[in-house]
């Protein structure tokens, strides 16, 4: 028999999410089976999983335990294998500067990521234990192209993830990028589109018109320095969608330099031949948070900023002198 006391850390999670993530080999079915069985109960009571757990509730899984040893692997925190560079922390939330070449996530076992090297963070700042890795899982609340720098959000308790979640699915904080892009902006603009990303090819479509399984993208931008060749520009990502700043702005003329995606072939030859630049140049600078957040208040009002690369800054420098 085992028996998982619900602290603060796991409160507001549904017991079978719970239950999932303990019982993290066995199949969502097992995991029922049981519950109708009574032998999962919650606070002594038979339970259907759908319940909202609060701190205080005691849920008792009576199972053999060459039964759970089966259905069950253990979290290990692992081994931290790059420096993160922490913006931000606090027992809900982490903000970590992410840098050119790392992935938000993995997707090869061998690659480092972002996401499982907020976890040996985590606990070896105290802010988790290896304990409660069992049945919380520290992870990153957005992502960030390969080659695209700056802030990404984790949240380390379900509070944070959940309010992250939320906020980012319904635009409650402002997030800011900087970028250099092709030819002279010299007003602000709110533009809007519709973009369909294309499977085969890896990339996306914007279109002005509303085309068949498009999804509806805004972006605002201002310009912060410019001359008759380039501009470097404040981005606010109104929606959020796959590569929108790069594909949006090359839309309207003015792609990334160094975009060898999305952008302009003789500008992206020029820039790799003068600064060896073979990506593009876009940075998460600044998020900014609500005033009196309900939950996740330590973040109430505040903006988080991430300096520039010195790759971005020497660069920028170089087109536009050090203004």
């Amino acid at each position: 028999m085992r028996e998982l006391n619900i602290t603060t850390r796991e409160e507001g999670q549904r017991l079978d999410k719970i239950l999932s993530k303990y019982l993290n080999k066995a199949p969502k079915s097992f995991v029922y089976k049981m519950l109708r069985k009574k032998n999962i109960k919650l606070n002594g009571k038979k339970a259907t999983g759908n319940e909202k757990l609060s701190q205080g509730d005691q849920v008792c899984i009576y199972l053999a335990e060459d039964t759970i040893n089966k259905f069950r692997e253990e979290v290990k925190a692992g081994k931290q294998k790059i420096k993160l560079d922490v913006l931000y922390e606090d027992e809900n939330v982490i903000m970590v500067n992410k840098p050119w070449g790392i992935l938000s996530q993995k997707s090869k076992p061998e690659d480092i990521s972002i996401n499982d090297q907020i976890i040996p963070y985590a606990v070896n700042q105290g802010l988790i234990s290896e304990k409660e890795l069992q049945v919380v899982k520290p992870s990153i609340c957005n992502r960030l192209d390969r080659n695209t720098t700056g802030i990404i959000i984790c949240g380390i308790s379900i509070e944070g993830l959940q309010t992250m979640a939320e906020m980012l699915k319904h635009r409650d904080m402002g997030k800011y990028y900087l970028c250099i892009v092709k030819g002279k902006i010299e007003g602000s603009q709110k533009v809007s589109a519709y973009l369909k990303k294309e499977e085969k090819t890896n990339k996306v479509k914007v279109s002005k018109q509303e085309i068949a399984g498009a999804s509806h993208i805004e972006t605002a931008y201002e310009p912060v320095i410019s001359n008759d060749e380039f501009t470097l520009l404040k981005v606010e990502l109104i929606t959020g969608k796959t590569h929108q700043i790069r594909a949006h702005l090359a839309s309207i003329g003015h792609p990334l330099i160094g975009d060898f995606k999305y952008g302009d072939k003789k500008i992206n030859q020029e820039m790799k031949q003068r600064f060896g630049l073979k990506d593009q140049l876009l940075h998460c600078t600044e998020i900014v948070f609500p005033r009196d957040m309900k939950t996740c208040k330590n973040l109430s009002g505040k903006k988080i900023q991430a300096p520039l690369p010195k790759r971005f800054d020497m660069i920028k420098n170089d087109l536009f002198g050090r203004a």
